[in-house]
């Protein structure tokens, strides 16, 4: 079974701003985010990206630092990798 790609996307692939890659490059978890499916990695920085204040903006950067590093959580939901 291949991994999905983000051809599969249904919304706008969003770009990576270069905040949120320096982030994840600090704290070792641009791995993590990119075992993450697609839609996923879309979906985060679709929703930091869409903030309109920077404080919002770091908010959910943290928020998703912190869900890549426990592993178990997207978006607040519990989450666990599929079997591969």
């Amino acid at each position: 079974m291949s991994k999905p790609s983000f051809s599969t996307l249904q919304r706008d692939k969003q770009p990576m701003p270069g905040f949120v890659k320096r982030a994840l490059e600090q704290r070792s978890l641009m791995e993590a985010y990119r075992q993450r499916p697609p839609y996923q990695q879309n979906d985060y920085l679709m929703w930091i990206n869409k903030a309109k204040l920077e404080d919002t903006k770091q908010k959910r950067l943290a928020q998703m630092l912190d869900e890549l590093e426990g592993g178990t959580k997207y978006m607040a939901m519990d989450w666990h990798p599929a079997e591969k």
